[in-house]
């Protein structure tokens, strides 16, 4: 006979109102991207600044998440938005 486990998702993604903002940046870096819950019914995939986590067209964009300790800047993809001026 087998058993098996349920594990919800929400439960197996990391929660950064958990952690400080050192330990959510340091999670980051370690995995180069990784998906986290920010909120009851929130999550996002946030990658580290400085690699090639995203796929193109998308960069690095910075943006602030709940963490223990207040709000944490880090970064996801995102593809950028460019004004440019047309006369």
């Amino acid at each position: 006979m087998a058993v098996c486990c349920a594990t919800s998702v929400a439960e197996a993604r990391p929660d950064t109102r958990t952690m400080s903002c050192e330990q959510l940046q340091q999670l980051i870096q370690s995995r180069h991207a990784v998906v986290l819950t920010t909120g009851p019914n929130t999550y996002n995939r946030y990658v580290r600044q400085f690699g090639n986590e995203c796929d193109w067209p998308d960069v690095p964009m910075s943006a602030a998440v709940p963490t223990r300790d207040g709000q944490c800047r880090v970064y996801h993809c995102e593809e950028p938005s460019y004004n440019l001026l047309v006369r």
